[in-house]
C-alpha cells in the first residue's frame, strides 16, 4: 500500500490499528513531500511516524496482535485471465460441488460439536449439583460449600489456563473478531486449528463452573472457525495440497463458508436453522448475495437434521443426565395464546425497560471490560488470578443468596432432593420443601431458562425471588465476561431478561391476562433487542426456541421498542467490544464529517510506485524498507508515450516473483509466455501458518542488477476513484465492495497517474480526526443522548416536580 499511518500537529496516544505502515528511513523524504495543506481552510502539518490513534495493531483476547485486511478483489491480470480461461466444464462443476461438499460437512460437524458441548456441560454441571445435593441434603453445608467452590474454581482455571497459554484468541464468545473478519479484518490466529480446539474444550469447562455465561456465542465462533479451516484450501505443512484444492485458496471462498459456519453455530447452539441465516446475515456479514443465503441456509437445514438424528439416541437414555434444554425446543408456552389491546400497555413498558436495562447493561459491561482488560494485559498469573477471584466470588454469591429464600411446599411432582434436571430444588428445605433460588440458580442456564419460560407456573415463585434472581443474573453476567476464558453472552442476556420480565408480569398482577411465562419470553426478546440490537434474527430465534408463531406480533412489537430506546443511548455491545479490541470495523454508514473531506484530505505519502519493468534491487529495497502491501505500476516510456497507470501488484506477489528469481537481464518487456514458468496456485493466499518474507528470500549482488517484468502479474483492473470525491462515498464504495486497496487518481492529466492508495486506515475515524483535530467541534453529532443532555433532562424534571 502507499499510505501508512501518519499523524497531525498535536501529539496523541499511541494507536490500536492501521493497514500499513513504514519505516523511519522514510520520516524525512515525506515531510519533504507533503507541501500542500491537506485542507486550504485548515492547514495540517503532517509528521511521518509520530503518535497517531491508529497502528498495526489490536488486542485480540489478552495479546497485541498485527492486523491487515483480507483480499477480496478479484485478480485480473494476464496470468490469472489465462487460468480462468483454461478452466474447462470438469473444473467449474468440480468447483461447484466441492463448496457444497463443503457446506455439507461444516453443518454435520458443527451439529455434532454443539451436541456434544451440551451432553458436555450438561453432564459436568449435573453430577456436580447432584453431589452438591447430597451433601446439603445430609447437611453438611460447609462442605457442601467448598465443593461446589472448589470444582466451579478447578472448571474455571483450567479453561482460563489453556486459552492464556495455548491460545488468547479463543476467549471470549469470539462473535466481535468473527463479525470483524466478515469485514474484512484479518487478525491472525483467530481460525486456527488450535484456537478452535481450545475454544470447545474451555467453553465446556468455563460454562460448567457456574458463571453466568453462555454457549452460544463460542459455537458461532466454532462454526466460522470450521468454514475457516475447511476453506484453507489445502496445507503445504501436512502436505494436504491436491490440485483441484487450490480453487479455495482466496478470501472470498474463504469469507463464504465462514459466514456459512457462523450460520451453522447458532443453528447448532439453539437448534434454530432460520435463526442462524437470519443472524449471519443482519449481525456478522457485511457482505451478501442471494446465493450465499441459499448455500448458508442448505448448511444450517444440515445441522438441524444432524442434531435431531443425534438427539434421537439421547431419547433412548444413553446421554447421561442429559436434560431438556440447549438443543431441544422450549416448547413452553400455552398452545393457545390470546391477547387484546389492553395487553398492549404492558408489552410497550417491557420493550422501553428492556431498553433502557440493555443500553445500561452495555455501559456497565464495557466499564468492566477496561478494567479487567488492564490486569489481563499485565500477564497470565494476572489472568489465572482474576478468574480464580471471579470465580470465588460469584461461587459465595450463588450459594449463600438461596438462604435468603423462604422454603416452600411442593405442590407438583416435580420436587428433587437431588437436582435432577428440571426439578425443584430441595436445598436446606425439608422433605416435600423447595428453595425458590436454588431451583433458579443451581442448575445450567438451558434449564432455568425452561422454568421461567413454562406457562402455568404463576404460582411457583414469589416476586422477592424473581427480584433476587434478576439482580444476580444482571451483575453476575457482566462481571463474568470479563474473564480470559471461552463463553458468550446470548444465554446469559436470556436468562437476565426472563428473570426481568416475569418480575414485571408478577408486578403487573390483575392488569393484564398475560401468563408470566409468556412475560418472561417477551423480556428476554427486549433484553437482547437492548444489548444486542438485534430484531429479525432474534426474532426468529426466539420464535424458534418456543416453537410458538402466534408470539410473533408481541416479539416483533418488544424489539422494535427495546432497540429504538436503547440507541439512544449507546452502540451495541458486539460493536463496544469490536472498538475496545481495537479491531478496525468499517460501519455501514458514513459519519457526517465525512461528507466535508475528500478522499485527498486523509491520504498520505510518500506514494511508492513501480515501473512495469523494475529493477529486483529497486523492489528488495521498497518491500524492505515499507510495509505496504500493494503498489502501483506505472508504465513510462519508452513503454508508452506518457506515464499512464497500469494497475495494481501485491506485495505477496512481489514476494513469489523474487521467490522464484523470475528475472530477465534486460529492461525489455518479457516476450515469453508466463503460463509455462508459473501457474495461479503459485500466488494463492495461504490461510494460516508462516507466511512468506522479505527477509527470507537471498538475493545475489548479480541478481540485483537483474529486472522483472511486472505486465503479466499486476492487475490491471483496480478500483480508482477521483481526488475530488468526498470521503463518505468513498467510504460506501469501499466498504460495499469489499476492497483492500483505493487508488486514487488525479483531477488533471497533467499530473501524476495516480496520487495515492485509501485503505481501511484512511477510514478511522481515529485517523481522521488526527489528521483534522477541528472536526472534533463539529456540530454535526449523531442523535444519541450523551452525559449532559440526560443530566439536563434529569435536572428540569426535579424543577418541575418539586415546583
Amino acid at each position: 500500500m502507499a499510505t501508512a499511518a501518519d499523524t497531525a500537529e498535536e501529539e496523541l496516544p499511541p494507536s490500536r490499528f492501521s493497514d500499513e505502515e513504514d519505516d523511519e528511513e522514510e520520516v524525512e523524504e515525506q515531510r519533504g513531500s507533503m507541501k500542500e495543506p491537506l485542507l486550504e481552510h485548515h492547514p495540517v502539518n503532517l509528521r511521518r511516524l509520530a503518535p497517531n490513534n491508529t497502528s498495526q495493531l489490536a488486542i485480540v483476547g489478552s495479546n497485541l496482535c498485527p492486523i491487515e485486511t483480507l483480499d477480496y478483489e478479484l485478480i485480473e491480470s494476464d496470468l490469472f485471465n489465462q487460468d480462468w480461461r483454461s478452466r474447462g466444464r470438469a473444473a467449474i462443476l468440480r468447483y461447484v460441488l466441492f463448496k457444497w461438499t463443503f457446506c455439507l460437512f461444516i453443518g454435520i460437524v458443527a451439529g455434532a460439536v454443539g451436541f456434544f458441548n451440551n451432553l458436555a456441560v450438561e453432564n459436568i454441571a449435573g453430577f456436580k449439583f447432584v453431589a452438591l445435593s447430597n451433601l446439603m441434603l445430609a447437611d453438611k453445608y460447609w462442605t457442601a460449600f467448598w465443593m461446589f467452590t472448589g470444582s466451579n474454581l478447578a472448571l474455571l482455571m483450567f479453561a482460563t489456563a489453556i486459552t492464556a497459554f495455548v491460545s488468547t484468541a479463543a476467549g471470549g464468545s469470539g462473535i466481535p473478531e468473527v463479525k470483524a473478519y466478515l469485514n474484512g479484518v484479518d487478525a491472525p490466529d483467530i481460525f486456527s486449528l488450535r484456537t478452535l480446539v481450545v475454544k470447545i474444550v474451555g467453553m465446556i469447562t468455563a460454562v460448567s463452573s457456574s458463571l453466568h455465561v453462555g454457549k452460544a456465542g463460542p459455537m458461532v465462533h466454532i462454526g466460522a472457525c470450521l468454514g475457516a479451516i475447511v476453506g484453507q484450501g489445502g496445507s503445504r505443512q501436512y502436505h494436504m495440497t491436491w490440485r483441484w484444492l487450490r480453487y479455495f485458496k482466496n478470501d472470498r471462498d474463504r469469507r463464504d463458508l465462514v459466514t456459512c459456519g457462523a450460520a451453522a453455530g447458532v443453528a447448532a447452539a439453539f437448534r434454530a436453522p432460520v435463526g442462524g441465516v437470519l443472524f449471519s446475515l443482519e449481525s456478522l456479514s457485511s457482505w451478501w448475495r442471494s446465493a450465499l443465503i441459499w448455500r448458508a441456509f442448505f448448511t444450517t437445514a444440515v445441522v438441524a437434521i444432524t442434531l435431531r438424528a443425534l438427539i434421537d439416541v439421547c431419547e433412548r437414555g444413553k446421554c447421561g443426565l442429559f436434560g431438556k434444554g440447549g438443543l431441544i425446543m422450549y416448547d413452553v408456552t400455552a398452545e393457545n395464546i390470546t391477547y387484546h389491546v389492553a395487553d398492549l400497555p404492558p408489552v410497550i413498558l417491557l420493550g422501553v425497560i428492556g431498553g433502557i436495562l440493555g443500553s445500561l447493561y452495555n455501559f456497565l459491561m464495557l466499564k468492566v471490560l477496561r478494567l479487567f482488560s488492564i490486569v489481563n494485559e499485565k500477564g497470565r498469573a494476572y489472568r489465572l488470578l482474576l478468574a480464580a477471584t471471579v470465580s470465588i466470588f460469584i461461587s459465595c454469591c450463588l450459594f449463600g443468596l438461596p438462604w435468603l429464600a423462604p422454603c416452600r411446599p411442593c405442590q407438583k411432582d416435580d420436587c428433587s432432593s437431588t437436582s435432577q434436571s428440571g426439578s425443584f430444588m430441595s436445598f436446606q428445605c425439608p422433605p416435600k420443601h423447595y428453595n425458590e433460588l436454588a431451583s433458579l440458580l443451581f442448575e445450567t442456564n438451558d434449564d432455568t431458562i425452561r422454568k421461567l419460560f413454562s406457562s402455568g407456573t404463576n404460582d411457583d415463585f414469589q416476586k422477592s425471588s424473581i427480584l433476587v434472581s434478576f439482580i444476580s443474573s444482571y451483575f453476575l453476567g457482566i462481571i463474568s465476561y470479563g474473564v480470559a476464558a471461552p463463553f458468550g453472552l446470548f444465554v446469559p442476556i436470556i436468562l437476565t431478561g426472563a428473570s426481568y420480565g416475569r418480575l414485571i408480569g408478577m408486578l403487573m398482577g390483575s392488569n393484564s391476562n398475560l401468563d408470566h411465562g409468556l412475560f418472561a419470553v417477551l423480556g428476554s426478546a427486549s433484553f437482547l433487542g437492548g444489548t444486542m440490537r438485534m430484531t429479525v434474527s432474534v426474532c426468529v430465534i426466539m420464535l424458534e426456541l418456543t416453537n410458538n408463531l402466534l408470539l410473533l406480533p408481541l416479539v416483533m412489537l418488544v424489539l422494535l421498542i427495546s432497540k429504538t430506546v436503547a440507541d439512544s443511548f449507546n452502540p451495541n455491545i458486539y460493536d463496544l467490544i469490536l472498538k475496545l479490541k481495537g479491531l478496525p470495523y468499517l460501519e455501514d454508514h458514513a459519519e457526517p464529517y465525512m461528507r466535508q473531506l475528500t478522499v485527498s484530505d486523509v491520504v498520505t505519502g510518500p506514494l511508492r510506485t513501480f515501473n512495469g519493468v523494475e529493477k529486483v534491487g529497486n523492489i528488495v529495497h521498497i518491500l524492505k524498507t515499507t510495509g505496504h502491501h500493494a503498489f502501483p505500476v506505472i508504465d513510462e516510456p519508452p513503454f508508452s508515450s506518457s506515464p499512464v497507470l497500469f494497475g495494481l501488484i501485491l506485495r505477496a506477489h512481489l514476494l513469489s516473483l523474487l521467490k522464484k528469481k523470475y528475472f530477465q537481464p534486460t529492461c525489455t518487456i518479457s516476450g515469453c509466455d508466463v503460463t509455462k514458468h508459473f501457474v495461479a496456485d503459485d500466488f494463492s493466499k495461504r490461510g494460516s501458518g508462516k507466511q512468506d518474507r522479505i527477509e527470507d528470500i537471498e538475493i545475489t549482488e548479480e541478481e540485483m542488477e537483474m529486472f522483472i517484468d511486472l505486465h503479466p502479474f499486476t492487475n490491471t483492473s483496480p478500483y480508482t476513484v477521483v481526488e475530488t470525491m468526498s470521503l463518505a462515498k468513498a467510504l460506501i464504495l469501499f466498504r460495499e465492495v469489499g476492497l483492500r486497496h483505493l487508488l486514487i487518481v488525479p483531477k488533471s492529466s497533467s499530473r501524476a497517474p495516480v496520487v495515492g492508495i485509501l485503505t481501511r486506515h484512511d477510514f478511522m475515524p481515529e485517523h481522521i480526526l488526527g489528521l483534522h483535530p477541528f472536526l472534533k467541534k463539529s456540530r454535526w453529532k449523531r442523535l444519541r443522548f450523551q452525559k449532559s443532555t440526560i443530566s439536563r433532562i434529569s435536572r428540569s424534571y426535579l424543577m418541575w416536580a418539586c415546583s
